[in-house]
């Protein structure tokens, strides 16, 4: 049987120079970040604790959002310019999952510790210094208006695209405890400041709801959502030279780090009339899948081998017919 194995990597050599300035210059607008956002989340602490202010220490649990958010982001940074090794062929990249992971469930239990204590206070009423609430949510959004102002300067990073979004939305929570405040201020209605609490409590809820779902498709390996498998044998195949598509597994390393492996039967061609079919398909799955660590096995029709397909995982059964609808499932 002609077999041949390739194997492609992540990054050609031109143009790295450019690649490593861009990287670094994410990296330390991500470390900036990292740091004024800490500041934030002690000044919400602070003046949650002084204002008595269920609304705003609601607020510094969400922070907690984007301290995670800006430090895996700057994590994976760092990361990707450690080398991989013989014990870790891909890399460090898998750890900053497992911190996901954690980070995930830890914000499940603030937003239950917010919610419990917004209970308490919708049974005894506590007073609160709107004026106070006032000044700690203007600082937060200035400096989060900084960190978004220097972040956009990076926006084609992923991680920095998503940590972008994480502060967007802390904006947003600071702007409501400016409202509760006036509120509380305007008609002393202190029951505002727990309404608002719990509003926040289910944005982190939801987010570490997602987090969590996202970390673990990646943990277990899972097929990224916005790949459809049908839809990509089908495209393979129309790769000219290649006849048939099986054994093929498709997941992520890291949140924008894809790989895949697959056979691929072809005609029976040496390996320099092979590689102009293997340079289409790592063409096709790069620019329409984002795919950019693939290994593809050739395998010619006329020596394969008989037992290669007996495998539980070698021929995939015909997908139905609502096999992609996971693609427009909300991520």
């Amino acid at each position: 049987m002609n077999i041949t194995i390739i194997q492609k990597h992540e990054h050609a050599d031109h143009g790295h120079a450019g690649h490593n300035h861009t990287h670094n210059m994410a990296k330390k607008t991500l470390r900036l970040a990292f740091f004024l956002t800490l500041i934030i989340l002690c000044a919400g602490v602070v003046g949650g604790l002084l204002a008595n202010s269920l609304a705003l220490l609601s607020d510094a649990g969400h922070i907690v959002t984007d301290v995670f958010a800006l430090g895996l982001a700057w994590f994976a940074a760092v990361q990707a310019e450690r080398p991989a090794d013989e014990r870790r062929t891909f890399g460090y990249h898998r750890v900053g999952i497992v911190a996901a992971l954690l980070n995930a469930l830890l914000l499940i239990l603030i937003a239950v510790a917010i919610s419990w204590e917004a209970i308490q206070r919708f049974q005894h009423p506590e007073p609160v210094q709107p004026l106070i609430m006032f000044g700690t949510a203007a600082i937060a959004i200035a400096v989060n208006l900084f960190i978004v102002f220097g972040l956009q300067k990076d926006d084609h990073n992923l991680n920095v695209r998503a940590a972008t979004l994480h502060v967007l939305g802390d904006i947003g929570a600071s702007v409501g405890v400016i409202v509760a405040g006036v509120i509380i201020l305007l008609t002393g209605w202190t029951l505002a400041d727990p309404i608002l609490s719990v509003g926040i409590a289910v944005i982190v809820a939801l987010g570490a709801w997602r987090l969590l779902r996202e970390t673990l498709d990646i943990l277990l390996e899972s097929t990224p959502k916005s790949v459809c498998i049908t839809n990509l044998v089908d495209d393979m195949k129309l790769v000219k030279g290649v006849q048939d598509v099986h054994d093929l597994h498709v997941w992520s390393i890291t949140g924008d780090m894809r790989a895949l492996s697959c056979h691929v039967m072809i005609d029976d061609l040496p390996p320099s009339g092979s590689s102009p079919i293997l340079q289409s398909l790592n063409a096709m799955l790069n620019e329409k899948y984002q795919i950019t660590h693939s290994t593809i096995q050739f395998e010619c029709s006329s020596g394969r081998q008989k037992g290669c397909c007996d495998g539980l995982y070698c021929r995939m059964e015909a997908p139905r017919e609502h096999a992609c609808e996971h693609d427009s499932a909300p991520a």
